[in-house]
């Protein structure tokens, strides 16, 4: 992958885990995720992609086992480059993009100090999603993290 991802591997939990994050733009990531699977060490449906959602409110999680891009750049590039293959998506709530706000100027923009508070109070949470799908799979990790903000008020 050299400078177009930083790569590390543990385990967890008896399990051996990678975790890959591209250095390209998110719209070029697919050839990067492609690249791994190459290896063979790992299948499509093995592994989570994480991405920013701006159609989730902040704070919120959406954990899916397959599915479309919904739009997100990210995962077209990646559905490309793997042909439509099946593989578990982790859509973390950034949203909604204030009206008149560019959509780019948004996504790369710092969040405000309340949307801030509320995605580093979600980082614990994050993980043991991650840890749940690792060890129980997607269906638990589904069943158990999938939530909007209003859920939990």
């Amino acid at each position: 992958m050299g400078s177009r991802a930083h790569a590390g591997e543990g385990r967890f939990g008896g399990e051996q885990v990678g975790i890959v994050k591209p250095l390209t733009y998110m719209n070029r990531s697919g050839p990067v995720v492609a690249d791994v699977l190459a290896s063979g060490a790992i299948e499509p449906e093995d592994m989570i992609v994480a991405v920013d959602d701006v159609a989730l409110p902040v704070g919120s999680i959406r954990i899916r086992s397959r599915g479309s891009s919904g739009g997100h750049n990210g995962l077209k590039s990646i559905d490309r480059s793997l042909d439509g293959a099946a593989y578990a998506r982790l859509r973390i709530g950034v949203g909604p993009v204030p009206e008149g706000e560019d959509l780019a100027d948004f996504v790369l923009d710092r969040f405000n100090g309340a949307d801030e508070e509320t995605f580093v109070d979600l980082i614990p949470t994050l993980v043991e999603a991650v840890e749940c799908w690792i060890q129980d799979g997607v269906e638990v990790a589904m069943n158990r993290y999938n939530k909007r903000v209003a859920d939990s008020e």
